[in-house]
């Protein structure tokens, strides 16, 4: 009885802090759980001292339109006010095997004061069921060459 209490007073003391609106209620069964490849992005170890950038990426399926994949990558550390290109590729860091769709469809990496960056692009082409893939982070448009940052991407749970 008193473990019922305790629930009911926890219970009451959440949706008064919610100014009495009732908590918002997930469908399981409107989106799809674990849809996303989901990767770390970190700094090569030959560019450590020069550079230390992390961050995170993902891809999915773009939700207004399902022959779309909707890419977003986010940086942290990064130098305030750099440029950076940044694509998903097929492959694994470190054995490229080209970008996934247009390349211009990836709107570079635009670093705050703060140093954190983030942007999103939409692919012309469905989310890949299989496959390696990665996203590169480049130094800048006129150093692709030098990636300051890359992360494989986990398949999701299936």
């Amino acid at each position: 009885m008193k473990a019922h209490t305790a629930a009911s007073l926890i219970l009451l003391a959440f949706v008064t802090s919610c100014g009495g609106r009732k908590a918002v209620e997930i469908d399981p069964n409107s989106q799809p759980i674990a849809t996303r490849w989901n990767g770390t992005l970190s700094t090569s170890p030959e560019m450590v001292g020069v550079v230390q950038l992390r961050g995170s990426a993902w891809m999915g399926t773009d939700e207004k339109d399902q022959n779309r994949t909707r890419v977003r990558v986010d940086v942290s550390n990064a130098v305030p006010g750099a440029v950076h290109p940044w694509h998903v590729h097929r492959g694994q860091c470190g054995s490229d095997q080209g970008i996934l769709g247009p390349a211009d469809a990836y709107n570079p990496l635009k670093v705050g004061g703060n140093g954190r960056a983030s942007s999103e692009a939409v692919l012309p082409v469905p989310s890949p069921k299989t496959g390696d893939f990665f996203v590169n982070v480049h130094a800048s448009a006129r150093n692709m060459g030098t990636n300051v940052a890359c992360g494989n991407l986990a398949p999701p749970a299936r």
